[in-house]
Parts: structure tokens; C-alpha cells; sequence
């Protein structure tokens, strides 16, 4: 199938926001869904809606082999040794979970180590460091190298008689290169530690052999594979699936239930798979896989689009990528200097560019690479050479305005006592501490004032606002509102306009000064309409 006839099979990508055509670069965050899917899922509703594994009629004979179906495909496409070896669970984060709480709670006691990477997500950190609370064992990290990838040296360094689980990623969902994980499978293989693989990234761009690579667990999502979100897998060796208890109970993981005999278990894979599954997403996910393989050719594309992307992004000032060389798939990482990540993606998403900004679930790596967050642009096999020539265009614009220089200097603009503040607070997880902060020290407003003529309207919390002219022709305010934030943003407007001049408060641009503060584009649509709708009322006073 050529590009042009693919794209037309994802209905998503045939819109507009923000007025522009839609660009979508966010697919590392989810990729987006051929109608193939779409209409799998549909006709599962509409032709054979049933529950699986439990009645007799044909509607759950045929909602079931669909089912097990989709298995049967997933052991295909990893190429695991048995169907029963696949679990179902809601996704990448669950299934590693399943790992922490049935395997690490049964086979790891005080003083075992796990190792992970520097550039895991979360969800590959913090069920590891629950069991580091509850259990006593150690979490080891290992490092990266200046181009990202896991530093086998800092691993060897690491690997010991203690060692008992190695859980790392196969591509870094910021990073986007392949570690070497064949070396590190191996090695950790000769002290006895089991491997854990997270292929949640590589999963739609690579073919991968779990028997060939001899890792004991591998678990990835649909949802970045083209796939229905709320389904994921869990590869585990037979062996250790078996030997694990259950990490749910209740529904198609019994055989049978006893009060006086107790409770008997299910075999693989129903085990580990409590109540109804989400049935009509795994059809879909059948959907998706037969997707991959027929669009192969298709991906050859994205492997030329990578390395485009990458020549342009490279050659783009003062653009800086966190790491050095080339990615291995469409995911690039990187920040503008002195500007935050989520003004970028602000920007670009009022031009229609979906791209993310941010930590990425990602905080221990952004700490290894000293930086609060970036700007991620992730590619798919329906991206275009001219999705990239609108990204660097747009970029371009943004540096371009950015850097213009203002008719008003920011001292003549901003309270020298906010300024500062502001500045230092670059993330916006800063500047809302910093809003709840200036919001206690609001003075009160005596009950008297709070009337329906003082009431703003438009606001999203209750706020009153009196406002009036002294005899030096000063404009004088005082405000209120039960809502710490709002209490906050209400400091920040009289420290610009309170007791100052009424030719000064006319003359006054508050957007310059909201902008500038980094306020508008994060707010709320209802927050920032109600900070406007306090300037409006002080503007009708003064006239």
C-alpha cells in the first residue's frame, strides 16, 4: 500500500484543529487507529458481542475463538514458544506490575538487586521501588552513554551474585535507540538473573524473536502498535509463569471455589486473567497486528523519514537534542534554549502540530540529563516528509517571534516584585507553586464589600473585586476569593495596577504582562477567562 493510500485509511488524520490540517507527532505517547481496527471492534459489538470462556451458545463460541485468536497472533509475532505464554493485561504498566507483585514478591527476598536504566518510563521504576519499601531488596542503575544508550560497562559494573532481575528497556520512550540488549541478556544469564524487556517502543518497529533473545519476560501495548488502547502483553517463560501465584483473583483465573476445600487455580494463561477481559479491544488488536504486517513495505519510509527528521532538527539553532547521533526510530528529544517545552507545544498545537512537552513519565532521566523537561516529536508510518518540512517551518516562525524584540522592555512592563519570581519559576509546576504562594498573602475584604455588584462575573470561583478612584486619581483595589489560586492571580493583577495612576492602569497592556509571566497558555480555558474578566471589570470602573 502506498503512503498516500494509507493515510487515508486513519480516519483521525482527515481533520482539523485549531483551524489547520492536523499534524500528529505525538506517537510514541499512541499511535493512531487504521479503520481496520476501528471497524473490528465494531463488528465485534454488532455480530458476536458475548463474554469468552464461559457460555455455550454461538455468539460466545465465536467471541471466543476470535479471542484466543488474537493469541495465537501475538505468539506469532514474538515468536514465543507457546500461545499459553502470552497474558492479557491493560497495558505495558500493568503487565510489569504483574511481574513486581507476583514474581518479585515470591522469588525476591532482602538484599536481592533489580537493575534498571537511567532512561526507564516509570512504570519500570516505580513497582521496583515499592518492593525496595516492602521487601528489602536494592534497585541498581545503570548508566547511559553520551549518545543514550545503555553503558554495558556501568551494567557489568553492576551485575553480581545479587543480582536477580535485570528490567530494562529495549528503546527509551525519550531517546528512541535501541540498547544492546542481546549483551546484556547474555550476561546477566551467567550470574542466574532473570531479564525483563520493555518493548513498548520498539514493539511497531522492530521484528522481535523473544527465544532468540532467551529474555524470561517481554511486555508491550497495543496502542502504540495501531492497536485499541486498555490492551497489553505479558510474555513470560512457561516455567515461571507457572511456578508465580495469581496477581488478581476472582472470575476466569478459578477452577473451582470451595468453602470447605478452598479454592483451586486456573492453568495458563487464564491464571493471571481475572473477570471479563476487555474482549472487543483484543479483537481489535488482532486487527492491528495483521495491519504490521501487510504495511511492511510502508515502514522502509519511516526509516528514510527518521533520518530526514533528524538532518533537520540537527540544523535547526538554537535547537539542542538531548543526546548525540541519530535515533533508531522517529523519536526525537530536545529543548530551545531559555524557552519551556510546553511553550513550544502550546504553539505548535495552536498550529495543529500534536508533539509532547514535558518529563515523559520520565523524571529520573531528565535529572541525568540536568534538564526539567523537553520537547518530544515522534513519528509514525503514516507521517510525511512534508509533516516534518511544517514542524521545522513552524519552529522557525516560533524562534522568529520569540526573539522579536518588545516596543515595551519588560522592566517598564512587569512589577520589579513579580518579575523575579516568575523567572526562576521556568515550569509551570513551578509558576502554579508560585501563584498559591502569593495567594496567602492576599489581605482580607471585609464582609461588607462582598456584594453582587463587586461579584466578577465570568470567573470560575467566586471572586469579588472593588474597585475605585482616590482623590490623587490613583485606582485602588482591593479583592477576594474564597480559591487559592485565584487569590494568587488576583495578587498578581494589583501588583501591576494597584495604587497607580488612572492614565497608567488605562495604558496598562495586561496580555504583554500575562504573556510574559507565562500565565494565558497554561491556565484553564475557565481560569484564564476569569483573570481577563478581572481585568475587565477594572477597566469598566476607571472608564
Amino acid at each position: 500500500m502506498e503512503l498516500t493510500q494509507l493515510r487515508r485509511t486513519f480516519p483521525l488524520l482527515d481533520q482539523e484543529v485549531n483551524g489547520n490540517e492536523i499534524i500528529y507527532l505525538d506517537n510514541a505517547a499512541t499511535t493512531q487507529k487504521p479503520k481496520s481496527v476501528i471497524e473490528a471492534i465494531q463488528t465485534y459489538y454488532q455480530q458476536s458481542n458475548a463474554n469468552v470462556h464461559r457460555s455455550a451458545h454461538s455468539l460466545a463460541s465465536k467471541a471466543t475463538t476470535q479471542f484466543e485468536e488474537t493469541r495465537i497472533a501475538v505468539q506469532q509475532l514474538i515468536n514465543a514458544k507457546h500461545a499459553h505464554e502470552i497474558i492479557w493485561t491493560s497495558g505495558t504498566t500493568e503487565a510489569i506490575n504483574l511481574v513486581a507483585y507476583s514474581w518479585g514478591r515470591s522469588q525476591l527476598t532482602a538484599g536481592d538487586e533489580v537493575i534498571v536504566s537511567q532512561a526507564e518510563h516509570h512504570a519500570n521504576i516505580v513497582p521496583w521501588q515499592q518492593l525496595e519499601k516492602e521487601i528489602g531488596i536494592k534497585l541498581r542503575v545503570i548508566g547511559l552513554t553520551e549518545t543514550g544508550i545503555i553503558d554495558v560497562r556501568s551494567f557489568e559494573n553492576l551485575l553480581s551474585e545479587k543480582t536477580k532481575l535485570v528490567s530494562i528497556n529495549h528503546i527509551s520512550n525519550v531517546i528512541g535507540k535501541i540498547n544492546p540488549i542481546e549483551g546484556i541478556i547474555a550476561k546477566a544469564k551467567t550470574v542466574g538473573a532473570k531479564v525483563l524487556l520493555d518493548a513498548a517502543q520498539s514493539i511497531a518497529h522492530l521484528p522481535i524473536n523473544v527465544q532468540q533473545l532467551d529474555c524470561d519476560f517481554m511486555v508491550f501495548s497495543a496502542h502504540k502498535m495501531y492497536g485499541p488502547t486498555g490492551v497489553g502483553c505479558l510474555y513470560g517463560k512457561a516455567e515461571l509463569l507457572n511456578a508465580m501465584p495469581p496477581y488478581k483473583t476472582g472470575g476466569e483465573m478459578i477452577k473451582k471455589v470451595s468453602f470447605t476445600s478452598g479454592t483451586t487455580f486456573n492453568t495458563l494463561p487464564y491464571k493471571f486473567e481475572t473477570g471479563t477481559p476487555n474482549i472487543a479491544g483484543i479483537i481489535g488488536f488482532d486487527a492491528a497486528i495483521n495491519f504490521l504486517k501487510t504495511n511492511q513495505s510502508v515502514r522502509d519510509n519511516e526509516k528514510a523519514l527518521t533520518q530526514y527528521a533528524y538532518q533537520q532538527l540537527s540544523a535547526l539553532k538554537p535547537l539542542a537534542l538531548l543526546v548525540s547521533e541519530q535515533p533508531d526510530i522517529g523519536i526525537f528529544s530536545f529543548n530551545i534554549e531559555a524557552i519551556h517545552p510546553q511553550d513550544v507545544a502550546s504553539y505548535l498545537d495552536s498550529k495543529g502540530v500534536a508533539v509532547r512537552g514535558g518529563h515523559h513519565c520520565a523524571m529520573p532521566l531528565m535529572e541525568y540529563l540536568a534538564v526539567q523537561g523537553c520537547i518530544r516529536v515522534s513519528l509514525a508510518l503514516y507521517n510525511t516528509k512534508e509533516d516534518v518540512d511544517k514542524l521545522i517551518a513552524l519552529l522557525k516562525n516560533f524562534l522568529t517571534e520569540h526573539e522579536r524584540p518588545n516596543v515595551t522592555s519588560k522592566t517598564e512592563m512587569l512589577p520589579n516584585d513579580i518579575m523575579p519570581l516568575f523567572a526562576k519559576a521556568q515550569s509551570w509546576d513551578a509558576k502554579h507553586r508560585q501563584i498559591m504562594l502569593l495567594g496567602k498573602t492576599l489581605a482580607t475584604m471585609p464582609d461588607t464589600l462582598k456584594t453582587d455588584e463587586t461579584l466578577v462575573d465570568g470567573c470560575e470561583s467566586d471572586a469579588w473585586l472593588y474597585v475605585y478612584v482616590n482623590d490623587k486619581n490613583e485606582v485602588v483595589i482591593q479583592a477576594f476569593s474564597q480559591a487559592k489560586i485565584i487569590k494568587g492571580l488576583l495578587v498578581i493583577v494589583l501588583k501591576a495596577v494597584n495604587n497607580k495612576p488612572v492614565p497608567y492602569v488605562k495604558a496598562f497592556d495586561f496580555n504583554r504582562y500575562f504573556d510574559s509571566l507565562g500565565l494565558l497558555q497554561h491556565l484553564s480555558p475557565s481560569r484564564g477567562n476569569g483573570l481577563l474578566a478581572i481585568v475587565n471589570k477594572i477597566k469598566r470602573v476607571i472608564g
